[in-house]
């Protein structure tokens, strides 16, 4: 036996079409009324959309963005940043930079190796370039940035006075260079430099420390500038025998 429709429905549905048609017809009435103010709207030029914030001291930029009904109710997007001290929310490639050579110590046991091109890893220079990228202070690949090493050392060793050097990112303005980058060494007294050291060593592993750094000029290179390099071999003692290497030296 076939179901019979439900009558008070059936009767029902007649005013609920009516309602919806003329609902379509309302937001399509809205719809035209905001695309007519929009099309008059004067918008505020906004940063480029790839735009990316920086990350300086290890703090991050609170961006809030307000909407706001301007003049005939034309939504414009007024964003209000809230940086905290140090912050900026310019893109890495918009940032002047600074050629310096950074002092590295590092105790290397648990590494393959000091330079990133070895097959293993961890690497002192793949820990180190994680670190760099990670505090913003570059932004693409080696090349970009004029990167040398002094030297090399072998799976397991250690040093205490390794140098980079490298173009980093800065907070002095520079002095003159149609490529923003400046070869002259910034005074101190000018600006208010970042702290790389305290930077980095506050995102790298406990057994690799930036120690110092320096402004260098553009012609500097850490690998053929180095005047001398100094090697000293220790060997854990375990199981040698100290007396008949003694009488052998």
């Amino acid at each position: 036996m076939e179901n019979v429709p439900n009558s008070e429905f059936v009767d029902a549905l007649p005013s609920q079409l009516e309602s919806l048609r003329k609902r379509v017809l309302e937001l399509e009435t809205e719809n035209a009324k905001f695309s007519a103010l929009l099309s008059n709207c004067r918008c505020r030029k906004m940063e480029e959309s790839s735009s990316a914030h920086v990350l300086d001291s290890g703090h991050l930029v609170a961006v809030t963005e307000n909407l706001k009904l301007d003049g005939n109710d034309v939504m414009t997007v007024n964003p209000s940043k809230q940086m905290l001290p140090g912050c900026s929310t310019k893109t890495l490639h918009h940032f002047p930079k600074r050629y310096v050579a950074l002092k590295v110590m590092y105790f290397g046991q648990r590494f393959y190796g000091f330079a990133s091109e070895a097959q293993m890893d961890p690497t002192i220079e793949s820990e180190i370039f994680k670190a760099l990228h990670k505090t913003r202070l570059i932004s693409g690949d080696k090349k970009e940035f004029q990167y040398s090493r002094c030297g090399r050392t072998d799976k397991g060793v250690s040093s205490v006075g390794q140098v980079i050097s490298l173009f980093l990112r800065t907070n002095c303005k520079e002095t003159a260079a149609s490529n923003g980058y400046s070869g002259e060494p910034f005074a101190k007294e000018l600006c208010e430099e970042i702290d790389y050291v305290k930077m980095l060593n506050r995102v790298l592993p406990e057994d690799i420390r930036i120690i110092g750094w320096s402004p260098a000029p553009t012609d500097f290179s850490a690998r053929f500038s180095c005047l001398s390099r100094q090697y000293k071999y220790f060997f854990w003692r375990e199981n040698l025998n100290i007396t008949a290497m003694e009488i052998a030296r």
